[in-house]
């Protein structure tokens, strides 16, 4: 049986390596799609898509769950992978850390460059024009004469300084990995430069109308967080554009001509999942999304554009506490009602520990934010994401590969932008630090961590990312081969302290060829296979990249 078994993956193998090492072009000649044409302009803009908030939850916990249980409907290939293994830039997602060096003030800015509120205006010239009717976090939207409109949100008392602080960091770190992400800061001011607008109303989910007057006004002042007199709260410009409503996290939108790629069937939102798990964004829902329409300039004065996808309100990050203590345990752990959860305390009478009744609020105001119990591939949202779900192991190696650019001094950086104490700012460093090793740990591992190709002359070099972050330790050198129709070749690797890999192919007498490179660097499960045209002492030309 043994024999068997070896004869048959032999056989298995054979077939595979004689099908990479065919003489006919897997990949053209060409470089790789690096910019989707899903921002061609159109008209007439999108209709406004609404969601309510019950209805969404109610569809993703009940309904859709008993009826994908129906469907035979596997998560195959992410539908929007170029030939080097990567994302295009699109409307949905902008290369930024993946595509090259961030610096540590780069990373600060994020978003906002220039775009942030300035506290030393004269008194009363921060016009109040807009409650803010719905959301966990009071506030109100500011119109400022010459500068713009910011949307300002307070914490509340059960929590002063976590949701302010966690929006401007989350919203750099999302920004940084590539996704577009408002300009969200943390400002302390004086009272003065407000201005109310009289006759202002707001209306809550209910349908119910309040007045939103100096009453209100002074009542949400006084239980925001202070610091030397001043007000603290979370600055948000408005989106440029019209607004469209929330993104969907499934399907297409039908007035939207360049949106041709289910959802649920972009790498980037797939793979968003292990992005929100490293910062227990638990509330990744499609409310916490907007679609906005960007004008495009015509001659003929009609209204052309095309769709921007932002994530926004990632105030729930890093340890968001709800009044229910027992809720408050779960998050990130449990969805709000968790079938399959209840079906094994069921099975098991509840004898078996929850990961959540181990853990301990030891957080600060980040209450039960840690690494301790932090499981990557087990963590859950507040309620069933389509995309996430649908998250295979190469859209959660393309994520890890991002977060692995997020060193120390640029987690450091974004954690500045919060303005915690220094205590507070600390832990959330070492917090996001180890947070971060276990996603690595779990996604660097199996499928290549080779990362950032290059050709240079008759060599392909890249950067293991496994080796620089030093979560895995090289089991063997790094070894390399060329696959011919005829035979295996050996290729010249050579690999420094820092996890660079260049393999060096052999010079052949063709002019042109096409080779197949296989790569294992020694420090996950499975080679990188890259696809190469050989040019000869002219050198080569990387036509595609694979991770299986």
């Amino acid at each position: 049986m043994v024999f068997e078994h070896r004869l048959c993956m032999g056989l298995v193998f054979s077939v595979c390596v004689s099908g990479c090492a065919t003489s006919v072009p897997r990949y053209p000649l060409r470089g790789p799609l690096t910019r989707d044409a899903d921002q061609q302009p159109f008209s007439p803009a999108p209709r406004e898509y609404v969601s309510p908030f019950v209805w969404d939850g109610a569809d993703q916990l009940l309904f859709r769950p008993v009826s994908r249980a129906l469907a035979v409907d596997p998560a195959g290939r992410a539908r929007n992978v170029n030939a080097y293994d990567e994302v295009a830039n699109s409307s949905w997602f902008e290369n930024r850390i993946g595509s090259g060096p961030l610096s540590a003030s780069e990373l600060g800015s994020g978003p906002c460059a220039e775009q942030v509120l300035d506290v030393n205006m004269p008194a009363a010239s921060w016009v109040i024009d807009r409650g803010k009717p719905n959301g966990a976090n009071p506030g109100f939207r500011v119109n400022i004469p010459g500068v713009g409109k910011f949307m300002l949100k307070a914490d509340t008392e059960a929590e002063p300084q976590r949701a302010t602080g966690a929006t401007a960091i989350a919203a750099r770190l999302y920004y940084a990995a590539g996704y577009h992400a408002p300009c969200d800061s943390v400002v302390y001011f004086d009272p003065s430069l407000l201005r109310l607008t009289p006759g202002l109303q707001v209306t809550d989910n209910t349908g119910v109308a309040r007045p939103f007057d100096e009453a209100a006004l002074q009542a949400l002042l006084a239980k925001a967080s202070r610091r030397d007199g001043l007000v603290r709260m979370g600055a948000s410009r408005w989106l440029p554009g019209k607004p469209l409503g929330p993104s969907r996290y499934e399907g297409t939108r039908d007035d939207d001509p360049n949106d041709v790629v289910a959802h649920e069937d972009r790498r980037e939102l797939r793979g968003a999942r292990l992005l929100a798990a490293w910062l227990n964004h638990f509330d990744s829902r499609e409310q916490n999304s907007m679609d906005v329409f960007i004008s495009v300039p015509t001659a003929s004065g009609k209204e052309w554009g095309y769709v921007r996808h932002y994530v926004l309100d990632l105030g729930d990050c890093f340890g968001s506490a709800w009044e229910s203590e027992t809720l408050t345990r779960r998050l990130g752990h449990a969805y709000y009602f968790d079938f399959e959860y209840a079906a094994r305390d069921l099975v098991t009478f509840g004898m078996v520990q929850r990961p959540w009744e181990r853990a301990a609020r030891d957080g600060g105001i980040f209450n039960y934010f840690s690494a301790r119990d932090f499981d990557p591939e087990a963590w859950r949202g507040g309620y069933p994401n389509p995309a996430f779900g649908r998250m295979t192991e190469a859209d959660g190696a393309w994520m890890a590969r991002i977060i692995a650019r997020f060193d120390e001094s640029l987690i450091a950086a974004a954690v500045s932008a919060g303005k915690y104490d220094a205590d507070s700012s600390a832990y959330l460093t070492r917090t996001l630090i180890a947070r971060r090793s276990r996603i690595l740990q779990r996604y660097l591992t199996r499928l290549s961590s080779w990362s950032d190709l290059q050709v240079k002359g008759r060599q392909l070099c890249g950067v293991d990312l496994a080796a620089r972050t030093g979560i895995a330790q090289r089991a063997h050198a790094p070894r390399a081969r060329v696959l011919t129709e005829e035979s295996e070749i050996a290729a010249v690797v050579h690999a420094d302290q820092r996890g660079t890999v260049c393999v060096e192919l052999p010079l052949t007498a063709a002019t042109q060829a096409y080779r197949v490179l296989e790569v294992d660097t020694g420090t996950s499960q499975q080679p990188l296979r890259a696809y190469v045209y050989d040019f000869g002492e002219r050198g080569l030309r990387l036509a595609g990249v694979e991770r299986e």
